[in-house]
C-alpha cells in the first residue's frame, strides 16, 4: 500500500472524531512494536552472556541502556528540531520506522559486542527519537482537552507489550538463536507499522515552506519549573530499581525463576492502569500537584513496608501492583506540566525527557554500589535493605513537587502586578 501521506481538505476538531483517534491507535502501535522491544532487553541480555562470541564482555548491559536512553536524553535537541521542520514530520516518522527496523537486521548479523552497541543500541535509539518526537508534535495539535489521556493510551501500549514480548523473546531465542530472533521480530515491525504509518498524520496544515520559529524558553525563569523538574529528576533516579533488581529480590527469597517474571509482569500491567487512571484525572479539573503527592508518598511507603518488610511472595507481589500503579503514572503528568509553564508544552516535556534519561543512565551503577553495603539487620533480606531505603526516600523527595503550587501562586502574583 502506498504510504504518501493522505490529502485532507480541511483541519479537523481536536479531542475528537475518527481521524484523531486513528492517529491515536497508530501511536499506541508504534509504542508497543517498538518501544517494547528495548524494554525487554533484559531477555536478550541473558542470551548474550551466554554466547561465546559475547560472553567476555562486561559491556553487555550498554546496549540495552544506549537504545533507551538516546530517546530521553536527544529530547532537548529533538524538539527544536521538529519544530523548525514541522513539514516534514511524516518523513522524519518513515526515516525513524526504517531506521529501527534496519537496526535489528544489522544487529543480527553482529559478532561482537561494539557492533551490538552500535546497531542494536545507537542506531535503534537514534531510530526511535527519529520517530517519536514528530509524533508527539502531532499528538499535542490532535488532543488538547484530553492531551494527559492521549499521552497515556499511547504509553500503555509499551506498558502492554512490556507484559507480553519477554515471554516470546525467551522462547524465540532458546529455540532460534538471537540471529533468526532479530531477523522475525525486524519482519514483525514491517508487517505491523506499515499498514498503520499513512495514519500519522497532524491535525494542523504545517507550513508549506520551512519556516525559523523560535522556542519560548521563558519557562525556565519561573520558579515552577525548577520545582518540577527536582520532583522529577528525584523520581527518574529511582523509578527504575525495581524492574531492574525484583527478579533478583525474589530468587534471594528462594523463589523460582519464573516468579521473577511473574513480578515484571505486575509491575507492567499496573503501570498501564496507573498511567491510564491518572491520565484521566490529570485532564480534569484536579489539582496536578496533589496527584504528584498521592503518587510519591504512596510508592514511598509501599516501598519502606511492602518491600522492605516483606517475607513471602504475596506482599512483594502487592508492591509491584502498588508502585507500578502509582510510580509508573509519573510520566504522564508532563503534558500537564509543559501546558501549565508555556503555549507549547513540548520544550518542557522533552527536559523532564532529559531528566528521565539521565536517571536512566546512572541508576544501575548507584544501585550497584549500594548493594555492596549490605546492612546489619535483616531489613530487605539485608543486601538489599539499602536499595529499598533510597528509593522509598527518593519516591519521598518526589512527592515536594507538590510545593509547585506555592510557586504556581507566587509566578501568578507576581504576573498580576507586573
Amino acid at each position: 500500500m502506498s504510504l504518501d501521506l493522505p490529502p485532507r481538505e480541511g483541519e479537523e476538531t481536536p479531542d475528537r472524531g475518527l481521524a484523531a483517534w486513528k492517529f491515536l491507535f497508530a501511536c499506541f502501535v508504534i509504542e508497543g512494536v517498538l518501544w517494547g522491544f528495548p524494554m525487554a532487553y533484559g531477555v536478550f541480555q541473558e542470551h548474550y552472556s551466554q554466547q561465546s562470541e559475547f560472553a567476555n564482555s562486561s559491556n553487555i548491559a550498554v546496549v540495552g541502556t544506549v537504545s533507551t536512553s538516546i530517546y530521553f536524553l536527544g529530547a532537548p535537541l529533538a524538539t527544536p528540531f521538529v519544530r523548525r521542520f514541522l513539514c516534514w514530520r511524516y518523513q522524519m516518522v518513515l526515516l525513524g520506522a526504517a531506521t529501527c527496523i534496519l537496526s535489528l537486521l544489522a544487529a543480527s548479523f553482529a559478532s561482537s559486542v561494539p557492533v551490538l552497541i552500535a546497531t542494536q543500541g545507537v542506531l535503534y535509539g537514534v531510530g526511535f527519537l527519529v520517530i517519536y518526537f514528530p509524533l508527539l508534535s502531532m499528538l499535542n495539535e490532535w488532543f488538547i482537552q484530553r492531551r494527559a489521556f492521549a499521552y497515556a493510551i499511547v504509553y500503555s501500549g509499551g506498558g502492554l507489550s512490556g507484559i507480553g514480548l519477554p515471554f516470546l523473546f525467551d522462547w524465540l531465542l532458546s529455540r532460534y538463536g538471537f540471529r533468526t530472533t532479530l531477523r522475525i521480530f525486524a519482519v514483525a515491525q514491517i508487517i505491523l507499522l506499515v499498514p498503520i504509518l499513512p495514519l500519522c498524520r497532524g491535525r494542523l496544515q504545517a507550513p508549506p515552506r520551512t519556516l525559523t520559529q523560535r522556542i519560548d524558553r521563558a519557562f525556565v525563569k519561573h520558579p515552577l519549573f525548577w520545582v518540577l523538574a527536582a520532583s522529577n529528576l528525584s523520581q527518574s533516579f529511582a523509578y527504575y530499581i525495581p524492574s531492574l533488581y525484583l527478579p533478583a529480590f525474589a530468587s534471594s527469597m528462594g523463589l523460582s525463576g519464573p516468579v521473577g517474571a511473574l513480578m515484571l509482569a505486575a509491575l507492567n500491567l499496573a503501570t498501564v492502569l496507573g498511567q491510564l487512571s491518572f491520565g484521566y484525572l490529570v485532564d480534569r479539573p484536579s489539582n496536578i500537584f496533589m496527584l504528584v503527592v498521592v503518587t510519591g508518598v504512596t510508592s514511598s511507603v509501599a516501598t519502606f513496608t511492602l518491600w522492605g518488610l516483606t517475607r513471602s511472595l504475596a506482599p512483594l507481589l502487592a508492591f509491584s501492583l502498588v508502585y507500578g500503579l502509582f510510580s509508573g503514572a509519573y510520566v504522564v503528568f508532563w503534558p500537564r506540566f509543559g501546558s501549565m509553564l508555556a503555549d507549547d508544552p513540548q520544550p518542557v516535556f522533552s527536559w523532564m525527557a532529559f531528566g528521565k534519561g539521565l536517571g536512566n543512565i546512572l541508576t544501575a551503577p548507584i544501585a550497584e554500589s549500594l548493594l555492596r553495603d549490605s546492612m546489619g539487620v535483616n531489613y530487605g533480606l539485608g543486601r538489599f535493605g539499602p536499595l529499598v531505603i533510597y528509593l522509598g526516600a527518593l519516591m519521598l523527595v518526589s512527592s515536594l513537587g507538590g510545593l509547585g503550587w506555592l510557586a504556581s501562586s507566587r509566578g501568578q502574583r507576581r504576573g498580576d502586578t507586573q
